[in-house]
């Protein structure tokens, strides 16, 4: 006698799989779905820290010879000191992205924090006042 056993998956088996793969994908989706904000955030905290180096080598450059670099009075001079991207002096900054206007005292080497603002977010850095 020679039984023929067919191999394969039964239907509850299939459904288990089916409900496990459900909770699994339930737990992990609010995961994937907060990324978008955190790489919102860390989009803005490289740039802030971006206009904080420029703003180091800025003032370094000009302590040097001061006919370099850009003189620094407000926290949106900064932007001046940044390195260009798309071949215009200046507009170092991406798209969307302001950075608070505040003064800083016109004393040599004086710091000051200040904002940059995008989509909604802040983030902060430092800026050092040079003449």
């Amino acid at each position: 006698m020679n039984k023929s056993r067919q191999a394969g998956f039964t239907l509850i088996e299939l459904v288990m799989v089916i409900v496990i793969l459900g909770v699994l994908a339930a737990v992990a989706l609010p995961k994937f779905i907060s990324v978008d904000a955190d790489a919102k955030q860390a989009a803005i905290n490289s740039v802030a820290g971006a206009l904080s180096s420029a703003s180091a080598i800025n003032y370094a450059s000009r302590k040097a010879n001061a006919a370099k670099g850009v003189a620094v009075a407000n926290c949106s001079d900064i932007e001046k000191a940044m390195q260009t991207y798309n071949g215009t002096a200046g507009t170092g900054l991406p798209t969307g992205y302001t950075i608070t206007a505040a003064a800083i005292t016109p004393v040599d080497t004086t710091k000051s924090n200040c904002v940059l603002n995008a989509n909604g977010l802040t983030a902060n850095f430092t800026a050092t006042s040079i003449n």
